[in-house]
Formats: structure tokens, sequence, C-alpha cells
């Protein structure tokens, strides 16, 4: 018999899953289908979406499993929690690009489209997958606790069982979640200070350039949110990891050990939340989907969820050149 925490939980995780699906499914749709959101930026927006796609479909899942305590091979328990790791890495992964992304289309507007060009940011993409795969399979290659098992039987299969916890604090954390939150404070501070710059020597003199800077404002700040609300999702649960690590004697009631493992989760179900309130081309398709293919209001012209965006995406390059 399950007992009432552990229903709880798995019941919230299919929640969590369900969410993240559906949303970010849509804005990999609202991508495809709109010719503004087709630039450079909003393909490693897209790359997220579909990092977060796999965490729905394929992490959670395997989670909810994992915390059954089933009883399998060692390595086919390891590769399992390897694959949480990899699915959520690629998300820290992808939003590093992303700022990447917009530190160079602030620090230089007038070369920012030859040099980021769409088959340049696909190529950022593809080496991003393959970077949290490579980090995520380190335990695969030797970085686990099989000396500490015997391996020739069945085990009953948690993360602590089979993951080791200097790679899960010294590496995961320190290495692939701290640097990477750091680079991007970095980026951004440095974004927003060079866009208040240029707003202020452009005041009054030039409208285009003060417009675009303005939008390139609105952008960073979503952008920020989004990294605000993954570094409060996901600093938690590596917390706590440090700490029984680092303490062998500390308790971690298992209510709450839960609870950050649905929040690092649920941050993947947020981010179509956070473009749909905060950047109006995602608002507008997602409007425009739900209308033509779900309510059902605009069947007999569903190529106006193409044709409403194509002028905004045409005046968007004009003001950018």
């Amino acid at each position: 018999m399950l007992e009432p925490l552990m229903i709880t939980y798995i019941f919230a995780e299919v929640l969590i899953s369900v969410a993240t699906l559906v949303g970010n499914l849509l804005v990999v749709w609202a991508v495809k289908v709109n010719p503004g959101l087709q630039a450079a930026t909003f393909y490693l927006i897209f790359s997220l979406a579909m990092a977060d796609v796999a965490v729905g479909a394929v992490a959670i899942p395997i989670a909810i499993l994992i915390s059954l305590r089933i009883r399998m091979s060692f390595h086919g328990c390891l590769f399992c929690c390897c694959l949480i790791c990899m699915l959520t890495q690629g998300s820290i992964i992808f939003l590093t690009g992303i700022a990447v992304d917009r530190y160079l289309r602030v620090k230089m507007p007038v070369r920012y489209r030859t040099t980021v060009t769409k088959r340049r940011a696909m190529m950022a993409a593809v080496f991003c997958c393959l970077l949290s795969i490579i980090l995520g399979l380190i335990p695969m290659m030797g970085w686990h606790n099989q000396q500490k098992k015997n391996i020739s039987e069945t085990i009953e299969c948690t993360f602590t069982t089979v993951m080791s916890m200097e790679y899960i604090v010294y590496f995961n954390f320190f290495v692939v979640i701290l640097l990477p939150l750091l680079i991007m404070l970095c980026l951004y501070t440095s974004v927003f200070f060079t866009i208040k710059q240029q707003l202020t020597s452009t005041l009054g003199k030039c409208f285009s350039s003060k417009k675009y800077y303005q939008k390139e404002l609105k952008l960073a700040k979503s952008l920020v949110l989004i990294l605000l609300l993954f570094t409060v999702c996901w600093i938690p649960l590596p917390i706590i990891n440090a700490v029984s690590l680092f303490c062998n004697v500390c308790y971690m009631p298992p209510a709450a050990l839960y609870l950050f493992i649905l929040l690092s989760h649920a941050n993947s179900a947020m981010n179509p939340i956070v473009y749909a309130l905060r950047i109006k081309k995602f608002r507008v398709t997602f409007w425009k989907i739900w209308q033509c293919y779900v309510s059902g209001v605009e069947n007999t012209d569903q190529s106006q969820v193409h044709g409403s965006t194509v002028q905004s995406f045409t005046a968007e390059r004009s003001e950018s050149t």
C-alpha cells in the first residue's frame, strides 16, 4: 500500500507533467506557425521548450518510477537517473545560450543579424543538446556508487543508491548549475547596463533606435524572469543534496524533499506562462491557435495564425536594421 504522502507526490507529478507537455507543446506550435517567432532567439526558446517537453514526457515518469523503489539492475537504475540529470541540465544550458544571444544582440546590434544567423542558432541548439547529453551521462562512465554495491543482482532503485553524491554536489550543482547562473547574471547585468546607457544617449535624438532598445529591454526583462524562476525552483534541491553530503547527522523530512523535487519539475511548466504574460508575439499566437484549432471560432481561415503576425515580423526587421 502506498502512503498518503507518496500518493500526493505522484498525483502532483502527473499534474506537473501534463501542464509541462501542454504548455511547451503550445510554445513549439507557436514558433512553427508564426514567422515572427522564427528569429535566432526564438529558435533557442524553441529548443528550451523541447527540452521541457522531454522533462514532462520522460524525466517526470522516470522520477515517479524511482520514487516507487522498483527493483532493477544497477546500470538500468543508473541510466534512468542519468536521464533525469541529462534532461534537467538541458534547461540551464539553453538558458545560458539565450543569455549569450541577448548579450550579442545588445552589444552588436548592427552586425547581429549577419553574425547570429538561423543556421548558427540551430547549430548552437544542437551543441547545447550534445553538451547536456555528455554531462548527464558522466555517471555512466564510472562516477557512481558501483563499488559500494553488488551489481550482479537487482537492486531497489533509488537516486542515492546509484548516483554519487560527489557528482551531484561538486559537478552537477557547483559546475552545471551555479557556474552558468553566475555567467548569466554577468551577461544580463551587462545587457541592462548597455540598454540603459543607450536609452540615455538616444533620448530625444533617434526615435527608431530608442524603440529598438526599449523592445530589447522588455524581452530581456522577460528572460530574466524565466532565469529567476529557474533559480528559485532549482536551488533548494541541490542545497539539500549538499547538506546531506557535508552533514551526515542532518535530517531532511521526506515531505520537504518531495516538495523540492516537485518544485524543480514545476519549473518546466512555468516558462510558457511567462511567455504568454510577458511576450506579446507568444500571447497573440497562443490566442490564435486557441481560436483556430481548439474553439473552432475561425475554422474557415486557419491561415490567419500565420498572416496576422507577418506584418509585425517585417516591422521588427526594419526597426532592427
